[in-house]
């Protein structure tokens, strides 16, 4: 795909969404504008879709799996045929690993089950562009953004974990740890800053969810997450961050 001389950034990006909730459509309509996204539109059908594709011929689709006159699974294969490499995440309250699998198999760039959290939508669309547009910043040098634990690459710029096998998306409070950790790596990051970093408001109450948190971030970058390397506990304090190849 040929890249269009003035994207300099994923917010210029063209976000085509198709879904038949009309609350659903607005809202995350709002979430991506709320983002930076400038450049949002809308369909609530198959045929409409076609439609706005045609018009608009935007640089990435959200996309519903059940639609009123057809399913997605339909619009990503005509859409793909006119346009090979258009970056495409399905949004579905499916969550059956039957679709999920489809939905990939199919040439889907990423599969997000409804509810999800704002701040995870946004960062796998981010992720989805930059592969498709903006491929040199996978490969950019190491910076706080960009770093090494192990032979796991952690992008915070795109909430990417790239390992030599397979690449894994954080969640939005994943990111919001990690992103904390990173900015104090080497030092210790105290319970309540870490709940700050991922909750408003009150803290009472979050110390367990944190602990769950903790340990699903650990899954994904420790190799052993039961004798972790990287993400230390200190004992009555909080948690520390050690890591390889920052500056």
């Amino acid at each position: 795909m040929k890249l269009r001389k003035q994207m300099k950034t994923v917010l210029v990006c063209k976000i085509l969404i198709v879904d038949d909730h009309p609350s659903l459509l607005q809202l995350v309509t709002e979430i991506l504008q709320q983002a930076g996204f400038a450049n949002v539109i809308q369909a609530e059908s198959c045929a409409s879709a076609r439609l706005r594709f045609q018009q608009e011929k935007p640089d990435a689709v959200l996309l519903d799996l059940m639609l009123p006159d057809g399913d997605g699974f339909l619009l990503l294969q005509e859409f793909r045929e006119q346009n090979p490499d258009l970056p495409v995440l399905f949004l579905s309250a499916r969550d059956e690993d039957e679709n999920r699998l489809l939905a990939l198999g199919l040439g889907a760039d990423d599969y997000l089950t409804k509810p999800f959290l704002p701040r995870e939508l946004v960062l796998r669309l981010s992720a989805v562009l930059r592969r498709a547009y903006f491929p040199s910043m996978l490969n950019q040098k190491e910076t706080h953004d960009v770093f090494q634990l192990g032979g796991l690459q952690v992008n915070l710029q795109s909430g990417e974990l790239i390992g030599p096998e397979k690449m894994q998306t954080l969640t939005a409070r994943e990111f919001a740890l990690l992103k904390k950790l990173a900015e104090n790596h080497g030092r210790i990051v105290t319970t309540d800053d870490l709940c700050r970093a991922v909750w408003d408001g009150e803290l009472w109450g979050y110390e367990n969810a944190l602990m769950v948190h903790i340990r699903r971030l650990r899954e994904k970058i420790e190799p052993d997450p039961s004798k972790p390397r990287y993400l230390l506990t200190v004992r009555g304090l909080g948690y520390r961050l050690v890591k390889e190849g920052a500056k």
